[in-house]
């Protein structure tokens, strides 16, 4: 049996593609006419695959793209909808052409008999380990359409936390870039006119602009250094990033930064009951949930908290005892967790605990946010405040009695 991809048109002019398994062309001509459709184009599959994986270029999948598709499969998939005819439907419709093309690969593999799960397994870096799991945990439970609707609600709820992050962080951003376009500015048209102009008056300058005008002028002397050491520095803790022990202090260092370290726990906090609930409610088992969840994040603080729970966890210890036992999770998580485990809904508890938490990290950033306004504008005002003084001192001074 050989893939062909096929292009169709119906009596009402509706246009199809998609897949068939046949012997020959005429095979699938025949197959096609019987359900009352017209070829127009059938080409065996090599041959378009070929062709398509050459033409088609990396783009990443975003999340909301995996929330959309995982969306729009299940509502076919609970309206009855064969899942190949289904997957083939989204992949037309796909506006990233690199994830349409993968989705009709993975249709193409459906047809030949295999399941979504093995399918998804050849796509990594697009469909996680999480999803690969409780795609995999649905195919054998019988409860596939109800786990895409959790996935597509964990990816959406994945895409508003990273928008409102980068929200939050736009402000700073832009004003800090605004402080540093100043400061060029500054020293690349307003000093050197000043500093022209110093030099042909006659008399000592004040000694804060002597100051301003000395620092000025090392600065100056020394760009290339300074910009040569920057750089050098950021290689060189990327390289120490990527050692063992030079990754693991880095990331004990941003666990205990004031504020922000706070924010990271509690962030990642909300994000792992999140996932434990949607990896238990899907029938994923327990130690292979909390084996998934130690690849949520890079950082080796908060990866070791998550292994530290796994191996309590296989000594036979309840899951908020683990938890407990690795000194990491917040009390209140622990609490939460031990009432979810007495009254038998876990999963429904931990997701209550992940909104807690969200909400924790949102008043921490809306303070963080309230606090580095005024620090920011604040900061501007100084700057702008010493070039003026340092540059105009001199001619108040001029001009006063005896000037």
């Amino acid at each position: 049996m050989k893939s062909f991809e096929f292009e169709a048109w119906d009596q009402a002019g509706n246009r199809h593609e998609g897949v068939r398994q046949a012997n020959n062309e005429d095979d699938v001509i025949s197959m096609l006419r019987s359900q009352g459709l017209t070829p127009v184009s059938i080409i065996p599959i090599a041959m378009t695959t070929q062709k398509k994986r050459s033409s088609v270029r990396y783009k990443k999948v975003k999340a909301q793209e995996l929330s959309t598709f995982c969306w729009q499969l299940g509502t076919m998939l609970d309206g009855g909808l064969p899942i190949t005819t289904a997957i083939e439907t989204i992949a037309s419709e796909m506006e990233n052409p690199y994830f349409g093309w993968i989705l009709k690969t993975i249709a193409i593999e459906l047809e030949r008999g295999s399941s979504l799960s093995i399918c998804v397994n050849d796509f990594p870096k697009v469909f996680n380990t999480m999803s690969r799991a409780m795609i995999q945990a649905g195919e054998k439970g019988g409860s596939l359409t109800s786990t895409l609707e959790r996935l597509a609600e964990y990816y959406d709820n994945k895409d508003k936390l990273a928008k409102k992050v980068r929200g939050a962080l736009a402000y700073p951003i832009f004003v800090i870039v605004f402080i540093v376009l100043i400061i060029v500015a500054l020293m690349t048209f307003i000093i050197p006119r000043f500093t022209t102009m110093f030099e042909m008056m006659e008399g000592e300058l004040p000694a804060f602009t002597r100051g301003f005008m000395y620092v000025y002028e090392t600065i100056l002397a020394n760009l290339a250094f300074i910009l040569i050491g920057i750089i050098v520095t950021f290689i060189g803790l990327t390289v120490y990033g990527k050692t063992r022990s030079g990754h693991r202090r880095l990331s004990q260092l941003g666990m205990i930064v004031p504020i922000f370290g706070k924010i990271k726990i509690q962030a990642f906090v909300s994000v792992f009951c999140k996932t434990l609930s949607t990896l238990i409610s899907s029938g994923v088992p327990v130690l292979e949930a909390f084996e998934i969840l130690s690849n949520l994040t890079n950082n080796d603080v908060l990866k070791t908290g998550v292994l530290e729970t796994r191996e309590k966890l296989v000594e036979g210890s309840s899951v908020s005892d683990s938890m407990a036992a690795s000194r990491f999770f917040p009390d209140v998580a622990i609490k939460m967790t031990q009432i979810g485990e007495q009254s038998g809904s876990l999963s429904s508890v931990l997701e209550k605990t992940s909104l807690y938490y969200e909400r924790k990290v949102d008043t921490a950033i809306s303070a963080l946010l309230g606090l580095m306004e005024p620090i920011l504008i604040v900061s501007v005002g100084a700057i702008v405040l010493v070039v003026i003084l340092a540059m105009y001192l001199p001619i108040f001074t001029m001009s006063g009695p005896g000037g």
